[in-house]
């Protein structure tokens, strides 16, 4: 039997300390021994640095952090990707469900032989679940896309088809997956657990407002990839929405 891939997780925050204590202790509650866990701090004055410097002897030398001024949250996912040494790349912005998720995610893409994996995942206003997502497989042309904090590529993605786009404010991360998925070469397995919970209210999904700067960045980058009947994506995409909240 083969060795287990490396993983590399990666977590980006900002004067966030309470919100990045429960991520990093729910990614040091995997079961995952080959695990990298990269922590990139735009430079916190509420008390992150020390809480990552008393989070290194628990991670028994698996922690790498960083803590500098960056130009918002596709750039440091930019920074961590660079500082990554795993064959898995991944994002941990919140928190995983169960103990073995990395396990399963990397046994996937490895029993496999994809490229890369996504998996099913809720967003929840304290214990209440306000979106559910579930996509399984699909097209990207047909408004279907992976739920990004689920979504773990083998690092020869990022390598030949480049890292997040930072003139991007909400939605670099659909633009990089409209990018690698429009001519499906990549492939992505799928686990149909829910694997991963987000707190409701990110950057994209903040407020209204929030949500149409995200449909019209996605509608920029449909166009710059030259995916074409942008409008009719956008339209499939926006029912997709509606629809996890009526699901929930």
């Amino acid at each position: 039997m083969s060795d287990p891939l490396k993983v590399s997780v990666i977590t980006t925050t900002y004067n966030d300390c309470a919100h990045l204590k429960k991520t990093m202790e729910g990614v040091l509650g995997q079961d995952y021994d080959n695990l990298e866990y990269i922590v990139v701090d735009g430079d916190s004055k509420d008390g992150t640095k020390q809480l990552l410097k008393e989070m290194e002897e628990p991670f028994g030398g698996r922690l790498r952090w960083i803590s500098e001024p960056d130009r918002g949250i596709y750039d440091a996912l930019n920074k961590g990707i660079g500082l990554a040494s795993g064959e898995i790349v991944g994002c941990c912005f919140d928190y995983f469900t169960v103990p073995d998720a990395i396990r399963k995610m990397a046994e996937a893409i490895s029993q496999e032989g994809t490229d890369g994996v996504h998996a099913d995942l809720v967003y929840k206003d304290g214990d209440r679940i306000v979106r559910t997502w579930r996509q399984g497989q699909g097209n990207i042309r047909l408004g279907w896309m992976p739920g990004h904090p689920t979504l773990y590529l083998r690092r020869e993605v990022y390598e030949a088809y480049g890292l997040y786009k930072t003139d991007y404010v909400c939605a670099a991360d659909y633009e990089f997956m409209i990018r690698i998925l429009k001519d499906g070469k990549i492939r992505l397995s799928y686990i149909p657990e829910t694997l991963i919970e987000m707190d409701y209210g990110g950057t994209s999904t903040s407020s209204l407002g929030a949500y149409w700067v995200s449909l019209r960045e996605g509608h920029r980058g449909l166009l710059e990839n030259h995916v074409r009947g942008a409008w009719f994506t956008d339209a499939c995409r926006i029912w997709r929405l509606l629809w996890q909240f009526v699901r929930k």
